[in-house]
């Protein structure tokens, strides 16, 4: 009976890492491979590379690559709407947590879906005659090399290899990545960082990050988020196995222009979202001072939430982006205090700038320089400390 215990025998820690080591495995294909070099096209991989990533999924996942690029393209195309494959905004988060799996399959059955958004995947030989076709036969083989390796171990070993992506993937980064966690960015859509360091899912714990820059290979923004994908592509770079297309944008400080020019507004147009955070941050003393003195005169409206800690989220906000419901609450605020008026008004302008707009990139200039001369001329010391750090924008 010694079969039983396969051809490798582990203490139980050490199928536990085992199992922990290809499941990971999995994941970093899932983030390299589907999600950042196929469904973004934010980096090249070497064909050998590429093929590894390619085979480990459908061992591990039965994934047809083409059905996850598509729907993950639409998901960023109609992100939360009716027509967003998986979103928790509209389907709810248990149903995305504890089906989501259920609702990709729904969606990859969607041939209009397969014919818009799933072009550019690969289209070889063996996608037509093995991968595709028969993509159940991939976890069926993993199943036999977990049973000959681990014997009965190899058992909840090939289960928790089925579970992970359904769970980490389709629950957590589709449901909770656009439910709960923090914002470096108020994006169009809800989705937010589940937490600053990316490593048992890849880096797509970064999800906000994600949703901002969307074609970026590295999903950490701050200096204190951490993207193991990213380490692995750096590796992989380094070996010349992998190539980047494109990064975020970082909001680089040079010396204060005077005059501006097209260089300076194309710069501040690239950086636009971490423009907006860098406002909310640079007027939060202001703001905080203004909302304390109306709430000392009794002026402050009565609101079942942190005056202070909304206004920084409107302020980071396209005026479109803010719900119907928070623009009643903004109204009345505004309407007690100048101050936050000329503060709310003039970041909404800001967005007037780099949002598509009929005028010319000379006109869009001479109305940014128009706007740190009344920025600067406001009286507000920190409105003009961030004019002054907007001319600087490289």
């Amino acid at each position: 009976m010694e079969w039983l215990n396969g051809l490798i025998d582990l203490p139980w820690w050490g199928y536990v890492l085992v199992m922990l080591v290809l499941t990971h495995m999995t994941i970093a294909s899932v983030t390299i491979f589907l999600h950042r070099h196929q469904a973004h096209r934010a980096l090249d991989l070497h064909p050998i590379v590429s093929h590894f990533f390619r085979f480990w999924l459908w061992l591990t996942t039965a994934q047809v690559t083409k059905e996850w690029a598509a729907i993950h393209r639409k998901h960023h195309a109609k992100c939360e709407t009716a027509e967003d494959p998986h979103s928790p905004q509209v389907f709810g988060i248990k149903k995305v947590f504890w089906e989501g799996w259920e609702l990709y399959r729904a969606e990859a059955a969607k041939p209009e879906t397969m014919q818009k958004y799933g072009h550019g995947t690969p289209d070889d030989w063996l996608e037509r005659n093995l991968y595709t076709p028969y993509a159940s036969w991939g976890p069926t083989l993993m199943a036999v090399i977990d049973l000959l390796l681990f014997g009965t171990n190899g058992i909840w070993i090939w289960a928790m290899q089925m579970l992970w992506i359904p769970v980490t993937a389709a629950g957590v980064i589709n449901g909770i990545g656009h439910y709960w966690g923090y914002r470096n960015f108020e994006t169009e859509d809800a989705s937010t960082n589940i937490m600053p360091w990316g490593i048992l899912i890849g880096g797509e714990e970064l999800h906000n990050n994600h949703h901002t820059f969307g074609t970026s290979a590295k999903l950490s923004y701050k200096w204190f988020e951490f993207d193991i994908g990213w380490f692995y592509i750096r590796i992989l770079s380094i070996l010349g196995l992998a190539k980047v297309r494109k990064v975020a944008p970082k909001l680089v400080i040079a010396e204060t222009r005077p005059v501006l020019d097209e260089s300076l507004l194309q710069a501040i147009i690239a950086n636009r979202y971490a423009i907006a955070a860098n406002y909310a941050r640079t007027l939060k003393a202001t703001v905080a001072q203004e909302i304390e003195q109306l709430s000392a005169n009794a002026c402050l409206p009565s609101v079942n939430f942190d005056v202070a800690k909304r206004m920084k989220v409107w302020l980071k906000q396209d005026a479109k982006d803010t719900s119907a419901s928070d623009k009643i609450h903004l109204e009345l605020i505004l309407a007690q205090s100048k101050v936050l008026e000329q503060v709310y008004q003039m970041r909404q302008e800001l967005t007037r700038i780099w949002e598509r707009s009929s005028l010319n990139r000379n006109e869009l200039v001479v109305q940014l320089q128009d706007w740190c001369a009344r920025a600067e001329a406001s009286g507000i010391q920190s409105l003009r400390e961030f004019s002054l750090r907007l001319r600087a924008v490289a």
